[in-house]
């Protein structure tokens, strides 16, 4: 099994701050303790299907920032196609979830599917764990490994979105899908497994509040840097002098296993 995890979905999704930034980051942090183990038992478990269903779920979800759609959703009303056959149905079963689950019948489907009462508590299809549980779903029912397997994003996005909408910024987050998902496959081959400590590796270019979590902890430590989210070089500056510091082997600027262990056991002698 990859072991994707909330660090993964931060270098596929594009950077956000303020509220939406708090959205992003309860939304990946929520997802990404079950991320591996949920995709691993839908078969999602290649490169090239857990990166596009990276790509086309941080599409769907606008970086990850939402479950929920940004419009009413009256626009569904009396969609029969979607079920809705009541008054109230297309508020009431808007797009939700990482891939917007949308319409009375659909709502009715996955709920049956997942033993949850989506149709009395419609709401429920925005938690960030149920969501994920029914994009995999979503997966299984359209049979969307297999287009994975073809690597064919043009055919993925019309069975998901119906045509081709977004699809050149699916076609970019799928790319760094990919590359985040190469490198973890990397670390995989070499041996070095990922942390024990439950800690992501960081290194220059990570980004979210794991990072600021870093950056205060090297500054209780009396490196000066910014907090700010995003591991760029100061950060980088940092942790290789903390490293060198701790005669960490290698001095490489990235914070993995040893560097965490070194972090906790520093910051632990000077309580």
């Amino acid at each position: 099994m990859i072991q994707i995890d909330a660090q993964t979905m931060r270098e596929v999704a594009p950077h956000f701050s303020g509220v939406n930034g708090e959205r992003q980051a309860a939304i990946i942090t929520a997802v990404g303790e079950a991320l591996a183990s949920s995709l691993d038992a839908y078969e999602i478990n290649s490169r090239l299907r857990i990166a596009h269903f990276l790509g086309q779920v941080c599409h769907e979800s606008a970086g990850f920032r939402t479950t929920e759609e940004f419009a009413s959703g009256e626009g569904y009303e009396g969609r029969v196609d979607l079920g809705n056959d009541q008054a109230g149905d297309g508020v009431r079963y808007k797009g939700r979830g990482l891939l917007q689950l949308t319409g009375r019948a659909n709502y009715r489907a996955f709920g049956q599917d997942l033993d949850v009462d989506l149709i009395g508590q419609p709401g429920l299809a925005a938690e960030p764990l149920l969501s994920l549980k029914i994009a995999c779903e979503f997966w299984k029912k359209k049979q969307l490994n297999a287009v994975c397997d073809a690597d064919d994003i043009v055919e993925l996005t019309r069975r998901i979105n119906g045509g081709r909408n977004g699809l050149d910024e699916r076609r970019t987050l799928t790319a760094k899908a990919k590359t985040a998902i190469a490198r973890i496959e990397g670390l995989m081959l070499s041996g070095q497994a990922p942390p024990a400590n439950g800690q992501p590796v960081l290194r220059r270019g990570s980004r979210g509040d794991v990072v600021g979590k870093l950056q205060q902890q090297l500054r209780k430590l009396g490196f000066m840097l910014a907090i700010d989210d995003d591991f760029g070089a100061g950060t980088e500056v940092a942790v290789a002098a903390f490293q060198k510091q701790q005669r960490l082997d290698p001095v490489d600027g990235i914070v993995g296993d040893d560097t965490w262990t070194a972090l906790e056991i520093a910051l632990k002698s000077i309580e």
